[in-house]
């Protein structure tokens, strides 16, 4: 079988849960199918990736006009192939546009849905409604579709209520357990400013709405006294997110916080030794389908205190392998806390409930670290995705 996995992400260029997913999804994909990767961007080096420059024109145009424009070179050079896997809007289209263009069967995987990220339309203005365009297309057309969790597969038949959810499987995210360890070395952090002798919170985000970071920033003045929390957190959606943590990062400083802002993306070893030498890693998203990188701190042996939300409780099991923080949303408000500050305390509450507590913060530390071996192996899931193929082909 030739299978075509379609991604705006690929190694080196990998900024989210997506890419990570298709980076990891793809290593085990090959053991089973003749695959190839069509991606954005310069020249990869392996043989079985074709990457995809976007067009440079038209000049000064809205950004999703380039990225739909892209589509249709995807779309000519998957000819031949026997299913197309597309991953987030960047490339439905093009899935959409092979299905049409060549008879081809189209799986999509939904990692995240348009319609419930609203405040993407402060970054892509005008783009944004092309992003609703292009998702809302490809999945009415999709021959199959992939959910990362249950909480995804809800939402998808609660957005699109015309699919037949017949069509829709459940497939979660996955984990090297390998690549993410336990690692008892510090040698990494130290250059970056994280200081390995006091109690420490960790966050590792995009900086964007859907991760709720200005929300852990607010909380944290109510964090334990003598309490470090390293966010490390890069490339803001929009100047105006951007300096909005700029100033509220300020500002907590300023309340005397101990905030240690990492703007440069990780190392793999850094970000394995951070999550491993935290006391608790804070997720305080608003919205997220399920949340890989709590996976990644869970096979740290890190416990997790997360919001209760979307996908997350199908990661984190409450009291068990870390602690969930619920959230009254304002569905007016793209799911932001209808109380901001009750969610920042409440929040804080919860992380400093592990930090009092070592032994208990252990406990769940080795749970995690089991539950993310146990229940969410790549192999497990890439056997799962090549059924889904065979049942198109």
């Amino acid at each position: 079988m030739r299978a075509a996995l379609l991604s705006r992400e690929y190694p080196p260029d990998v900024y989210g849960g997506a890419g990570v997913h298709v980076d990891r999804l793809s290593r085990e994909l090959r053991r089973l199918v003749d695959l190839q990767v069509h991606c954005f961007g310069a020249p990869r080096p392996e043989p079985h990736v074709t990457a995809h420059r976007l067009p440079s024109e038209p000049t000064g145009a809205n950004p999703a006009l380039r990225v739909i424009g892209v589509a249709p070179a995807i779309a000519a050079a998957v000819a031949g192939f026997d299913v197309v896997h597309s991953h987030t809007w960047y490339t439905n289209l093009a899935g959409h546009l092979a299905k049409l263009l060549h008879g081809t069967p189209h799986v999509l995987t939904a990692h995240s849905l348009e319609p419930l990220r609203p405040w993407k339309a402060e970054q892509l203005a005008g783009g944004y409604q092309l992003s609703l365009f292009c998702e809302r297309t490809a999945v009415l057309g999709a021959d199959r579709l992939i959910a990362v969790s249950h909480a995804m597969r809800d939402d998808l038949l609660r957005c699109y209520p015309e699919l037949d959810p017949d069509r829709v499987t459940v497939i979660h995210n996955g984990i090297d357990t390998e690549e993410f360890a336990p690692d008892p070395g510090t040698a990494e952090l130290t250059p970056l400013g994280i200081r390995t002798d006091r109690p420490t919170v960790a966050c590792v985000a995009r900086l964007t709405r859907q991760k709720g970071l200005l929300h852990l920033l607010r909380a944290a003045p109510y964090l334990a006294p003598g309490t470090q929390l390293v966010m490390c957190v890069g490339s803001p959606d929009t100047a105006e997110i951007a300096s909005e943590f700029s100033g509220l990062a300020q500002e907590v400083r300023a309340q005397g916080v101990d905030l240690v802002h990492v703007r440069e993306p990780l190392s793999r070893g850094a970000l394995r030794q951070l999550l491993s030498y935290a006391d608790v890693f804070a997720c305080p998203s608003v919205y997220e389908p399920l949340g890989i990188v709590n996976l990644e701190a869970m096979a740290c042996g890190t416990p997790v205190v997360a919001t209760a939300v979307g996908g997350i409780p199908e990661v984190v099991t409450d009291g068990e392998t870390g602690l969930l923080v619920p959230i009254e949303a304002d569905p007016d408000n793209g799911g932001e806390p209808a109380d901001a500050d009750g969610f920042a305390r409440n929040f804080a509450s919860r992380l400093n409930e592990l930090l009092a507590d070592q032994e208990r913060a252990r406990r769940m530390g080795r749970a995690g670290r089991h539950r993310a071996a146990e229940h969410f192996s790549w192999p497990a899931i890439a056997a799962q995705v090549h059924e889904i193929y065979r049942s198109v082909v």
